[in-house]
């Protein structure tokens, strides 16, 4: 008698939710079972990789092999982005305003308005602009980013409990779909996705940000969250976390000291570029693996891997 495998049947799914605009739009979520469990549920349509880009230079805040394939274009997020596509395939951009940190450069909503508006109408893939996490800065900034890109369906956060009013009525406004962030809880989740829902975005305007923890550096806790969001998904029907997750990983990677140390003040760990590429690479399979759709990644070579990891697994 030959063996069959248990199947386990899944009464909740995951909603879709598609990015950006014309032929290189991207729809997200969809699935039916866990993740890669292709065998008992679809998997309509496989995690994608936004490659991660900054609106002034890093200059020493990242580690050199990170920085290393963008020195050329570092000063320059136009250039940084299209780079991102041309040489290394990227799928989407992420495109973080550093510079409006209230406690570094403090820019205007305005200019991260202009530079934002300048980087979309030079790409043709899904853009997603990131605050620095400030609440309130982002709500200034985020509105006037959703205004000067109407229409382009820009995904914008984050999004939290005490700015998700100024920045969803923007997103509504605009057409632009919101990214909600909560710190590694799944009922602080739920809740912001419900307010949400009560402010008129829809759920095909939202994506799940639920914090991020880089490799040994809390990753365990993320995926734990993450993992739970998904059994609540797919095995209770809460149609609140029935949603696409976000995953901005790569600075939470390479702002460690295991990939920030060089060679030289650590030879015993092995070649920096490595290290640093393979944790990053680590982290981000450990990521889909718990239920990621996005993720938001930095050096070209671990999002090579990644995309190796997701061909071989959703063949």
């Amino acid at each position: 008698m030959a063996f069959e495998i248990p199947k386990q049947i899944y009464s909740g799914a995951i909603k879709s939710v598609t990015i950006g605009k014309g032929g290189k739009a991207i729809t997200l979520g969809g699935e039916t079972s866990y993740p890669f469990y292709v065998f008992e549920g679809a998997m309509p349509h496989v995690p994608r990789i936004a490659m991660e880009v900054w609106d002034k230079n890093p200059g020493d805040e990242w580690a050199d092999p990170a920085l290393a394939p963008f020195k050329d274009v570092a000063g320059d997020p136009v250039a940084w982005a299209q780079k991102c596509i041309k040489n290394y395939g990227a799928e989407a951009i992420a495109l973080i305003l550093v510079s409006t940190d209230p406690n570094g450069d403090d820019a205007s909503p305005e200019a991260a308005a202009a530079t934002a508006k300048k980087v979309a109408d030079a790409i043709d893939v899904p853009l997603i602009i990131y605050g620095t996490g400030s609440v309130d800065k982002d709500a200034e900034v985020l509105p006037a980013v959703a205004e000067a890109c109407a229409d382009k369906n820009l995904i914008i956060g984050p999004a939290q409990d005490k700015n998700y009013k100024k920045i969803g009525a923007a997103a509504l406004a605009y057409n632009h779909t919101v990214i909600a962030f909560s710190p590694i809880d799944v009922n602080l989740a739920k809740q912001l996705n419900i307010l949400l829902g009560q402010l008129g975005v829809k759920d095909s305007h939202i994506l799940v940000d639920p914090t991020t923890g880089g490799l040994g550096y809390g990753l365990e806790y993320t995926y734990s969250v993450m993992e739970r969001d998904r059994m609540a998904a797919l095995t209770q029907e809460d149609d609140k976390l029935q949603l696409p997750i976000i995953c901005y990983l790569g600075q939470e990677v390479w702002k460690v000291k295991e990939c920030r140390l060089t060679n030289d003040e650590a030879p015993h760990l092995g070649d920096q570029t490595k290290r640093g590429i393979l944790m990053e690479a680590i982290t981000a399979v450990d990521l889909l693996l718990a239920g990621a759709d996005l993720l938001v990644m930095r050096h070209p070579e671990a999002v090579k891997l990644t995309k190796s990891f997701i061909q071989e697994l959703a063949g």
